[in-house]
């Protein structure tokens, strides 16, 4: 199984475990992510203004790129994926938007949003099965309460992102499971931690994120897992009362392929 991948600008920096985890893990399972030859940055916020086109052109180019090679396109990081979804559902929807991001890129062959966008998650879920995963486990990580944190972007808006139920999602919790690990549920899951005030008012991203973190630690918490490296960035910035790690890690320590990054 052949998948075009867009890696997104963090996980070349502050990021790298989320993708170098995620890339042994998907070898591990039969998965090639075939790396875009020639990606930009997403831009990491989706432009609210309806004629903010320029912003948008680098994840239409993205998606081009997958549907040459008519592959489904894999994302890792959520604000990557939740701009790269939205602007492929703005090309399939949105004719100004269409028109406009066609013409400037003067596409031989018009973009209107065929390709299909893949979170890791999804991918692991949809494709390769949560079943597979428990079998292919050579480390269950039993005895482990781990919590999952979606936050923001990979659940909203719910009718463009369609990853899970935008208020009780599972797809973390039932990945937990598959590694062997118990899940923790707490009522700030998918709250936001304030990673996008932080410059702006430091003391609200820091009452915000403290409260995810204090609320998975007071339910059990041992580690928290999330696939926003920003969400990580400012959870640990913020003294997280909860080590904070990237779902990929987990995956790759119960695939057992965790040390071969550790041992580079």
């Amino acid at each position: 199984m052949t998948y075009s991948y867009y890696p997104g600008c963090t996980l070349r920096n502050k990021a790298k475990d989320l993708d170098t985890y995620a890339r042994l893990s998907a070898e591990a399972l039969g998965i090639e992510l075939e790396e875009l030859p020639e990606w930009q940055c997403c831009g990491g916020v989706y432009p609210m203004g309806s004629d903010e086109i320029a912003p948008k052109l680098s994840s239409v180019r993205a998606l081009v790129a997958a549907r040459e090679k008519n592959q489904a396109l894999v994302t890792m990081c959520s604000a990557c994926h939740h701009v790269i979804k939205r602007t492929n559902a703005a090309m399939a929807n949105d004719e100004n938007m269409n028109l406009k991001a066609n013409n400037y890129l003067a596409l031989e062959t018009p973009y209107n949003g065929e390709t299909e966008v893949l979170h890791y998650l999804e991918l692991l879920k949809n494709t390769v099965g949560f079943d597979k995963i428990k079998a292919a486990v050579k480390n269950p990580l039993t005895g482990r309460k781990v919590a999952a944190y979606y936050g923001c972007m990979l659940l909203r808006p719910g009718k463009v992102m369609a990853f899970d139920d935008v208020e009780n999602p599972s797809i973390i919790e039932d990945f937990i499971r598959a590694l062997g690990a118990e899940p923790v549920i707490y009522s700030m899951r998918n709250e936001c931690c304030g990673g996008y005030v932080a410059l702006e008012d430091a003391q609200s991203a820091k009452k915000k994120s403290n409260a995810v973190s204090d609320n998975a630690k007071a339910n059990g918490a041992e580690v928290i897992v999330t696939a926003c490296p920003l969400c990580k960035y400012n959870l640990i910035k913020n003294e997280s009362s909860v080590p904070v790690v990237y779902f990929t890690e987990l995956l790759a320590e119960a695939l057992g392929v965790k040390e071969d990054n550790d041992a580079e």
